[in-house]
């Protein structure tokens, strides 16, 4: 074991051991993934990375299933058209691990979970969430994109307005005892993030484009 690796395991152990900083959080995060992200995605990273280490301060904070699904996904979604894809892994457990969180246990949970609620209409679901929830949940944006995710998946669903989703959504997070407009805000914020993302990627290929198609004149 390579002194470098072992002065990192003692400061990953004294730091588990008591709150970690956000400063903390990212030193740990660039050791265990030495890549440069593309800028695209790095503000995401240092977003959720803040994030996840704030929400691990809180005493009231639980990680339950609605998190672990809201964090997966959040994750796959921004993460579309990253690449190298292989590292996607890696980003993961380290963004996860940097924060005091177990990126595999996380996984796990959110599979579980999502194999659960497939196929179901948003009644079911509903009441697989009252009946699997805290009744007091910590509001996390995490926790509420994990809801909206699966909610958004129900049968019944498909097909039906925007209008008439968004209140079938909004008496769900009304009837799991969460703010209503703290959901709306949270989900209108990740779709238009989303949108943006997708603006941006598009308008980078058509430069690369461009750039292919000077070069070759």
């Amino acid at each position: 074991m390579s002194q470098h690796t072992l002065t990192l395991l003692r400061f990953t152990y004294k730091k588990l051991k008591e709150k970690l900083t956000v400063s903390d959080s990212k030193k740990l995060f660039h050791e265990q993934f030495p890549y440069v992200i593309p800028g695209l995605y790095k503000r995401i990273i240092d977003e959720m990375l803040v994030e996840l280490n704030l929400l691990n301060h809180q005493n009231e904070f639980m990680q339950d299933h609605l998190f672990c699904v809201g964090l997966t996904e959040t994750f796959k979604e921004f993460m579309k058209g990253y690449k190298p894809e292989k590292h996607l892994d890696l980003l993961f457990e380290s963004l996860c691990s940097s924060t005091n969180f177990s990126a595999q246990e996380i996984k796990e949970i959110s599979q579980k979970f999502q194999k659960e609620f497939k196929d179901k209409s948003s009644k079911d679901i509903l009441k697989l969430l009252i009946e699997n929830t805290n009744s007091e949940p910590y509001p996390s944006r995490i926790l509420n994109l994990g809801i909206y995710i699966i909610i958004s998946s129900s049968q019944d669903l498909e097909g039906v307005n925007e209008l008439e989703k968004n209140k079938i959504i909004s008496d769900i997070f009304e009837k799991l005892n969460l703010s209503i407009n703290k959901a709306e805000k949270d989900i209108g914020i990740y779709k238009s993030s989303l949108s943006k993302m997708e603006q941006a990627k598009e308008l980078i290929e058509e430069l690369k484009i461009k750039d292919k198609n000077k070069n070759q004149k």
